[in-house]
């Protein structure tokens, strides 16, 4: 089965936007695979480090938020 990575990333940042704190940051409880996506499209800074939250870019952080509404609003 082909499987389409940007819904997969789309599901993740929309679930990170869920464990939002401080403003900016996520638990970053997601395969290391999505992550980098994410950061590559440049939704989150770098996730690699022993910290265990990423931080959301601005833009990230406002898609994440529609995302989540889309996804799991009523």
């Amino acid at each position: 089965m082909a499987i389409n990575n940007d819904k997969i990333d789309d599901a993740a940042l929309a679930l990170l936007y869920l464990t939002l704190h401080n403003d900016d940051r996520a638990w970053k409880g997601f395969d290391w695979d999505v992550l980098g996506r994410l950061h590559t499209k440049g939704m989150i800074d770098d996730p690699v480090g022993n910290v265990k939250s990423v931080v959301f870019t601005q833009e990230g952080l406002e898609h994440a938020k529609k995302l989540f509404k889309e996804l799991f609003g009523e």
